[in-house]
């Protein structure tokens, strides 16, 4: 099936796109469905299907949120600090299509001077960070063009991905979940050790990937299926509900969930026009029954 969709997505002819599409809707339905409801097309390869590009947001901290029923809600606060386009990749001069984002404008004296150049023929400020996001030959956004926190909708499902927090050296019990030795009986100044790691003669040594203490933390981490709880378009802030990796201020890439995004209304393609701001927070759809009220049954 993986060939299949590969020679399916190689073609490019107009009018092929409806055999792709129905093969596609076979293989990959959770992700065509989501490409169908934001007014995705199709990309890449193996079947994947690339649409609108995602964007770099700033961990701003966690609050919590009581919603209409009742309902404590723990949230995630993303800004979208100046997130805009610094460069376009097409698949004649790159091979690949996909956008390069850049978030926070920085000083022109922390930049490097091969940076400075790339910046300046962009005709963009010197940014903090850059990310690339892979998107449709539709999805392409001139460069400078603003990614705001309404290019996503209130609601949807989002995966963001950034850096765990470093924990330095660690031991195997903090490190690996590992349960230590006994607090007594026979056990002497080895309680938190891992004990034996050795081999018999046969083979005579540690085989790779065995647990042992070392680095912990500090490693590329994806939460899939965040839920956007509310946007605020004047401050562009993100509130997701749940955990994202990372410190307060680490930088973070939020796209479109790969496991289907839910949107609970059209999603702004290739991205959200500017133009007249909603007045106050916009907040996702939530039941009209209360979901805390006992059941029948219960009574």
């Amino acid at each position: 099936m993986a060939a299949a969709i590969r020679h399916l997505t190689a073609t490019t002819s107009a009018s092929s796109f409806a055999m792709r599409r129905e093969a596609l809707a076979v293989a990959t339905p959770r992700r065509w469905a989501t490409a169908v409801a934001s007014g995705q097309t199709l990309g890449g390869r193996g079947g994947r299907v690339y649409g609108r590009t995602g964007a770099l947001g700033i961990k701003a901290g966690m609050i919590a949120e009581f919603d209409r029923w009742g309902t404590r809600h723990e949230l995630t606060v993303i800004q979208l600090d100046n997130c805009q386009v610094v460069q376009v990749k097409e698949e004649a001069t790159n091979g690949y299509t996909a956008l390069q984002l850049g978030i926070c404008d920085a000083k022109e004296k922390n930049v490097t001077k091969p940076l400075r150049v790339h910046y300046s023929k962009a005709g963009v400020k010197p940014k903090r960070k850059l990310g690339e996001f892979r998107v449709a030959e539709d999805g392409i956004l001139p460069v400078g063009t603003q990614i705001h926190a309404t290019h996503f909708v209130p609601g949807q499902l989002v995966d963001v991905c950034g850096t765990s927090k470093g924990k330095g050296f660690q031991g195997a019990m903090k490190r690996h979940n590992f349960a230590g030795q006994r607090a007594t009986h026979g056990v002497s100044k080895t309680h938190r050790a891992i004990g034996s790691t050795g081999m018999c003669q046969d083979p005579g040594r540690v085989f790779k990937g065995k647990k042992m203490p070392g680095r912990m933390g500090s490693d590329r981490v994806t939460v899939q299926n965040l839920w956007v709880y509310k946007i605020n378009p004047q401050r562009n802030l993100l509130f997701v509900k749940g955990h994202v990796p990372g410190v307060a201020g680490g930088f973070v890439r939020i796209s479109d969930a790969v496991k289907g995004a839910r949107f609970p209304t059209d999603a702004p393609y290739p991205t959200y026009e500017k133009g007249a701001m909603a007045d106050g927070d916009l907040y996702a759809p939530l039941p009209d029954d209360d979901p805390n009220k006992p059941s029948e049954d219960d009574e």
